[in-house]
């Protein structure tokens, strides 16, 4: 039986994609919210061999694998894994494959799109030229700029390509050191130290795991420009969350555009939300026709692979 467990709010159920599912096996889809409760998703997916990944706030801790020991395959729609203990589902024989790259482009566009909003303020514009007003204020521009760029991935890549048709210099940074990935997509390969310290726009593409959890913390936004303007749609703890607001309303950087979050959605009291200095978006990058269409489908084409026994995407195998 093939399950998705956390189609809270729904894009599986109805889509092109479930019905391809529902040639390989029967399928069961639950849309509606309690997949963030471990024990409510352990009960969900009960004897199912495989389940399909929509939602983050769905966490496939060791517990939940326990108590699923029928569960052979994870299939995750989108990149990141953090909310699946990889390390537990190797041990109990779960593969766990993603659809790395379906959302490269939007995600690099929104990013490209976070620049321009935080640079030429356009919230504020619009905001105060709904009230009456005709603001005539000073705004920021790409062109001439230096984007450093962390992460070598489909997505910083893209960006990079994207940037440099602006007329920015891109600097790159590469979890693995991959020099050689970082130049074929017009990067200038960089150590984060020099990326803090030259860079006006920064903007984090790299997967959240242990040595990338507070890449961005006091100390790096000390290094930074006061102009410099920081753009996140990886994670949220990608960034430490008590810096940033401070560098923010002290005016140590110059704004932040931010997709992603430690809390999402926003508590209501989240003190970013009273910042002028960031440009929020609740973590809908990726949230375009073509990426929801191309990555649902191939979900379905990763199980029909691992059923056939040639998986596709593997994040982590079973031994």
């Amino acid at each position: 039986m093939i399950v998705v467990p956390d189609d809270y709010p729904s894009v599986f159920a109805g889509s092109d994609a479930e019905e391809r599912a529902k040639a390989l096996g029967s399928v069961r889809v639950f849309t509606g919210r309690g997949a963030d409760d471990e024990n409510e998703l352990a009960r969900r997916i009960g004897n199912s061999q495989i389940a399909i990944n929509i939602r983050a706030h769905a966490h496939f801790s060791e517990a939940v694998l326990a108590a699923c020991p029928a569960l052979r395959m994870i299939s995750i729609w989108g990149t990141g894994t953090d909310n699946i203990d990889l390390a537990a589902a190797a041990r109990r024989g779960v593969t766990v494959c993603n659809t790395a790259g379906v959302n490269a482009i939007a995600v690099a566009e929104h990013a490209l799109a976070l620049m321009l909003a935080v640079a030429r303020k356009i919230p504020q514009i619009d905001r105060a030229m709904r009230g009456g007003a005709w603001p005539r204020e000073m705004l920021g521009q790409l062109n001439g700029k230096t984007l450093g760029v962390f992460g070598a991935g489909a997505i910083g890549t893209h960006v990079a390509r994207l940037a440099r048709a602006f007329g920015m210099t891109v600097l790159g940074w590469s979890a693995r050191g991959d020099a050689a990935r970082l130049e074929a997509a017009g990067m200038t390969p960089a150590s984060k130290a020099d990326i803090l310290r030259r860079a006006d726009f920064i903007t984090l593409h790299v997967r959240l795991a242990p040595g990338t959890r507070g890449l961005i913390g006091a100390d790096e936004f000390a290094a930074m420009k006061p102009t410099a303007i920081l753009v996140n749609t990886g994670r949220g703890p990608l960034v430490d969350r008590a810096a940033l607001v401070a560098a923010l309303a002290g005016g140590r950087i110059a704004g932040a555009g931010l997709d992603v979050f430690h809390d999402e959605p926003l508590k209501p009291d989240d003190p970013l939300l009273r910042l002028d200095a960031a440009v929020l978006s609740p973590h809908n990058a990726g949230q375009t026709a073509e990426v929801r269409r191309d990555g649902l489908l191939r979900v379905v084409e990763n199980i029909a692979n691992y059923l056939r026994g040639a998986p596709t995407n593997v994040v982590s195998a079973a031994p």
